[in-house]
């Protein structure tokens, strides 16, 4: 019986222990969290080390965080958002619903200088449309061959979706004096526009069409985890359009130092390591051992298309414009 009152009084004291835990609540897109993505590997690590409850929201698509933010306004549960990206950080700054991160100045492995003093990038990858190499063996090798082409796509929503909105700037930054008629020409090929990635990428694996709207690495999942060669990303003449995923704080967060710790890990190699072979993008931070094998094979864009955050937030009005005309025809 003593054992028996000793283990209960143990019991208990666990159980008050972690409910007084602090809470650290991230709101992040669907695919971070899902039983494949990083959100369980990532939870696990840092609630080994910061004797907290980390907590994930999934709010959708990244852009639909933007929108729920917007809703929800200082009230918002959220202390860290995960999962806005270049092409959405000013208009986020411009709520300000955002925090200075305490990381100050530090070098990434990324394409271009990321100086941002609210938003931590923690990975990057190129757009691209991705095919089956058996199905489509000689796929369009630019945006006017794919308009010419009875080949079939799969976009996203740029209302909804980082990726879909990325595809808009990518045509407007290849084409900035003709993207509506690029636009006027795609509308063809397109089967259907889905609200986010994963319902995308998941009916072109169904056959639904030729081509999806999606990412250079994304080649590189099939390949590692199901030793699966006969998808590939097709390479652009004009050049690919460059994505790079932040994390940031928010200012009305009652944790602001255990949010600024986090913010902290998710830049550590603990972090880091976890993103190729879960979120399959490159790392912003590439850990010691290098990427997975595999990821050599990836086609490297022969030039990086990318807008600074001030100008993708003043062009997207008119890209989404241009491609809601073409559409409506």
């Amino acid at each position: 019986m003593r054992h028996f009152l000793i283990a209960a009084g143990l019991l208990s004291a666990g159980i008050a222990a972690a409910q007084d835990a602090p809470v650290l609540t991230v709101y992040t897109y669907d695919s971070f969290v899902s039983e494949w993505g990083p959100g369980p590997k990532v939870e696990a690590a840092f609630e080994a080390i910061c004797t907290c409850d980390l907590r994930f929201v999934a709010t959708g698509d990244g852009a639909e965080l933007l929108s729920r933010l917007r809703l929800e306004g200082a009230a918002t549960e959220a202390d860290i958002v995960l999962g806005l990206d270049s092409n959405l950080t000013a208009a986020a700054a411009a709520t300000g619903l955002f925090a200075p991160h305490a990381l100050g100045m530090r070098d990434y492995d990324l394409p271009v200088v990321w100086d941002d003093p609210m938003f931590v990038p923690y990975d990057w990858g190129y757009f691209a449309f991705v095919h089956d190499k058996a199905r489509l063996p000689d796929p369009p090798a630019s945006f006017e061959a794919l308009a010419a082409s009875d080949v079939s796509i799969i976009i996203q929503d740029p209302r909804a979706s980082t990726p879909g909105l990325g595809l808009l700037l990518w045509v407007k930054a290849a084409y900035p004096d003709r993207a509506a008629g690029i636009w006027e020409g795609l509308a063809d090929n397109i089967v259907t526009v889905t609200p986010g990635w994963s319902e995308s990428y998941g009916l072109f694996l169904q056959g639904e069409a030729d081509m999806v709207l999606s990412y250079t690495t994304s080649p590189a999942y099939h390949l590692i985890a199901e030793g699966d060669d006969s998808k590939a990303a097709a390479s652009f003449t004009e050049g690919h359009y460059l994505q790079i995923e932040v994390a940031g704080a928010i200012a009305s967060t009652d944790v602001p130092d255990l949010a600024d710790r986090f913010l902290a890990f998710m830049v550590s190699e603990e972090f880091q390591k976890v993103i190729p072979q879960t979120n399959w993008m490159y790392p912003a931070v590439t850990p010691p051992g290098g990427l997975p094998a595999g990821f050599d094979t990836l086609i490297t864009p022969a030039r990086a298309l990318i807008y600074p955050p001030g100008e993708a937030a003043r062009i997207r009005i008119e890209a989404l414009t241009e491609w809601q005309t073409a559409l409506s025809r």
